[in-house]
């Protein structure tokens, strides 16, 4: 199915890092963002796209589109015939979720709507959509396989992960050509090794590891750490941290199943390992050589102890697994944060 792939944002951080891994595997992505989170470079194109470009001495086309313009959407799909489309785009902080629910109710959930809507309009037949661990909730068992119940979540943003998957589940039962893989991500850190893209989001990071790596840099002065009061090894909340360039990988695995008329599919994609706040920022002290100072904060509502992944069906079943381990996590991050000390706001990364 190498062809035109729709990568919706694809500015952002883990589309940036899947649209170069498309590239080298011989498709050609679109890319459509709406800077929600990602960094306008030069020519009002996403700096991590124009950094690609270079990287692979290549040219990507960009359409600066929110999906929540129905015509716009229309306009690109007359003008390109898609073998597939990546829907990495939406609202993604839990935290920010909990305390604006309307608004990622009606951004995740109606950009998804006109994207299945125009897709079939087109009878473009083939999606990988970008979900995550939070559908999973509280978890009733670990590690957490495909199977663990779902619908359970904590915060509006896993919830409208959910809703999307449902709405898609839905889609392909009542479209019988209609094919569909589901990758629930755990959590994405790391860096292309380049140091060229990276994460750098927009405001103070939501996530535990730019705002670490920020702090090592010297951008922030200390990290909070929400709960040591948690059932885990130190208190401290444990996840399943996967490299993002493995991630990007899971999703020419999931393009290739696409070819098989998979109908509806669900994949995780994570370790299998948990690792805790405090073991984090340790592996991150080692890679950088710096101390970085936290405090304990209480804790934040949405959050779980622990959650790790059961990857083994993606291995079986996409030929895909995770090979990069913490150490080369850290030092990636690490020498994304240090060749760009204020992201991608540094221009080029020296």
């Amino acid at each position: 199915m190498a062809g035109k792939v729709l990568v919706t944002g694809g500015g952002g951080y883990i589309g940036s890092h899947c649209v170069l891994e498309l590239i080298e595997a011989g498709y050609q992505p679109v890319v459509v963002d709406n800077f929600s989170n990602a960094h306008r470079g030069e020519g009002d194109v996403p700096e991590s796209i124009r950094r690609v470009e270079k990287l692979l001495d290549t040219s990507i086309e960009f359409h600066e589109l929110d999906l929540l313009d129905q015509t716009g959407l229309e306009k690109l799909f007359k003008k390109h015939s898609f073998s597939a489309v990546i829907h990495f785009a939406g609202l993604k902080a839990v935290g920010e979720s909990v305390e604006q629910p309307l608004r990622y109710y009606r951004v995740n959930l109606t950009a998804s709507m006109n994207l299945l809507e125009v897709m079939q309009a087109h009878r473009v037949h083939n999606l990988v959509f970008s979900s995550s661990a939070t559908v999973y909730g509280d978890p009733q068992h670990l590690p957490i396989d495909e199977q663990h119940p779902v619908g359970g979540c904590t915060n509006p943003y896993g919830q409208t992960k959910y809703f999307i998957e449902e709405m898609i589940k839905d889609h392909c039962k009542a479209e019988k050509d209609f094919n569909a893989v589901l990758l629930r991500y755990f959590n994405p850190i790391g860096a292309h090794s380049s140091g060229q893209i990276g994460e750098d989001p927009q405001g103070i990071p939501n996530n535990l590891l730019p705002y670490v790596a920020q702090v090592a840099i010297g951008r922030r002065k200390c990290l909070s750490v929400f709960g040591n009061d948690y059932d885990t090894i130190d208190g401290t909340g444990v996840r399943d941290y996967i490299h993002v360039v493995d991630l990007a990988k899971g999703h020419i695995a999931a393009l290739k199943k696409l070819k098989d008329n998979c109908g509806c599919q669900v994949y995780n994609l994570g370790t299998g390992t948990g690792y805790s706040v405090l073991q984090m920022v340790k592996a991150v002290e080692k890679a950088s050589g710096r101390e970085i100072s936290y405090k304990i904060s209480p804790r934040r509502e949405g959050d779980i102890a622990s959650c790790y992944a059961d990857p083994r069906l993606a291995e079986k079943e996409l030929g895909w697994k995770a090979h990069f381990d913490l150490e080369r996590m850290c030092e990636d991050l690490w020498r994304w944060q240090s060749m760009n000390p204020t992201g991608f706001s540094n221009g080029s990364a020296s």
